[in-house]
């Protein structure tokens, strides 16, 4: 394999951003290239022990007796070439990370119980553990008479799935913000908007692949993000507003827009699925519930973001503006609003909020691929349609609620289900109510 130097990698990521661009504004095809991005330097191996913090899959439990939690109690996990140990806290709970999904032997070391305590007869020890399309696996050990309860079981993995699916949520809500604030103030209905989330996360990719820090390669991929909804309006939505084209053809072009960018990407990124870097972080617990520093990060960096957009749509000028012209564009361009300067706006913080999603989301995935966006897409007009067509609180209330049902669903369903299940709670209440949770009611015809 030929290893570029940080030179050429650099010149190949202005070539990917600049032929992205290109392809908006003039509708020429990209510069030829080999059809792969430069892949992070690789990180150093670590010890198994060390290792067994960082991966994203774990096993887990809570030890509980009769006078409650059961500390200091040695767990280990076996399998697949990797071996693990983990003391349990001060609540009992236990969490081990593994590598890969697959089937672990779990050994609870029963000379580290506490005098007086045994295991319930009966229990297996050592036991096996397999996954079940998740990303964690739970297993129970009884004490005693076993007053380990179904229900504290349940209590802890509800908990748990709330906190990931919280999080989940507002990472789609950055995304589906966005895509509510074009459709409000244009009308249109972006299909090309899955393809704005994976164009944030490959452009971090490949400026992290030339050798800049992950956290400047962020800004860059992000300010990307703005440039390519700068571009978008600029060189194709403003002259089909300028020509009166309906909103039904518009919504076609986006189609065909999102299939050429996508293909774009992958003839650049190619099909594999790569990590960005700082992809594997270490488990937090936090009481009963455990976190990836990751997905923890994620979720307050979303919050962050999320209240400033707020912050700006209410008490800055242009947010007044952008509101108006999304209630009546018409009535805001004769009180002297420029409409199309907000609708550029628009379209810049649309992309912006779209790229650092998708960059969210391949640190959650993990692993960012040419697809990544189409994969959540449906899932982004799910949040803004339950949340109602338009409205900035209802797309960040219907993104949460959508995230919430899609990883608390997991609990009884299989994983692979966990998103038709999500689609299916949007067409439930769209039945109900039509306008969405907080969209208002509009005469047709």
């Amino acid at each position: 394999m030929i290893t570029l130097s940080t030179p050429a990698r650099i010149r190949r990521t202005l070539l990917l951003v600049l032929g992205l661009l290109l392809a908006v504004l003039l509708g020429a095809p990209a510069a030829q290239a080999s059809p792969h991005l430069p892949a992070p330097p690789p990180q150093q191996s670590l010890p198994a022990a060390v290792q067994a913090q960082q991966f994203d899959y774990r096993i887990g439990g809570v030890l509980r007796g009769v006078d409650g939690p059961i500390a200091d109690v040695t767990v280990t996990a076996s399998g697949n070439g990797f071996e693990g140990e983990v003391t349990s806290g001060p609540n009992g709970a236990w969490s081990i990370g593994v590598p890969e999904q697959g089937t672990y032997e779990v050994t609870l070391d029963e000379e580290t119980l506490p005098e007086g305590i045994a295991l319930a007869e009966g229990q297996e020890n050592p036991r096996e553990v397999t996954f079940a399309n998740t990303s964690s696996a739970t297993t129970l050990f009884l004490f005693g008479e076993g007053i380990v309860t179904t229900q504290a079981s349940f209590l802890d993995t509800l908990a748990e799935r709330a906190v990931a699916g919280f999080s989940f949520g507002l990472l789609l809500a950055l995304s589906a913000v966005g895509l509510s604030l074009i459709f409000g103030t244009t009308g249109l209905t972006n299909f090309a908007h899955g393809e704005m989330v994976t164009f944030g996360a490959v452009l971090a990719f490949a400026f992290a692949g030339a050798g800049l820090p992950i956290a400047v390669a962020i800004v860059l991929a992000v300010v990307g993000g703005g440039l390519l909804g700068y571009a978008q309006d600029a060189g194709l939505w403003k002259p089909l507003r300028r020509r009166g084209t309906g909103l039904v053809p518009m919504m076609i072009v986006s189609i065909g827009f999102a299939l050429a960018l996508r293909y774009v990407i992958q003839f650049y990124f190619g099909g594999a699925t790569q990590q960005l870097p700082g992809s594997q972080s270490q488990m937090i617990d936090i009481g009963s519930v455990s976190i990836s520093r990751n997905n923890l990060t994620s979720l307050a960096v979303s919050l962050v973001i999320i209240l400033l957009v707020a912050f700006l749509l209410l008490r800055t000028r242009i947010g007044k503006a952008t509101r108006a012209v999304a209630d009546n564009a018409a009535l805001a361009a004769a009180s002297g609003i420029d409409v199309d300067r907000v609708i550029r706006i628009v379209w810049v913080v649309g992309g912006m909020l779209a790229a650092l999603g998708g960059i969210l989301w391949a640190y959650y995935r993990p692993g960012v691929s040419y697809n990544m966006g189409q994969q959540i897409l449906l899932l982004i007009f799910a949040g803004v349609t339950l949340g109602g067509l338009g409205t900035v609180f209802g797309a960040l209330v219907g993104s949460i609620i959508v995230g919430l049902f899609v990883e608390i669903s997991t609990i009884w369903l299989e994983a692979d289900l966990k998103y038709v299940g999500a689609l299916l709670i949007l067409i439930l209440v769209l039945l109900f109510r039509p306008q969405g949770i907080l969209g208002r009611k509009e005469r047709i015809g």
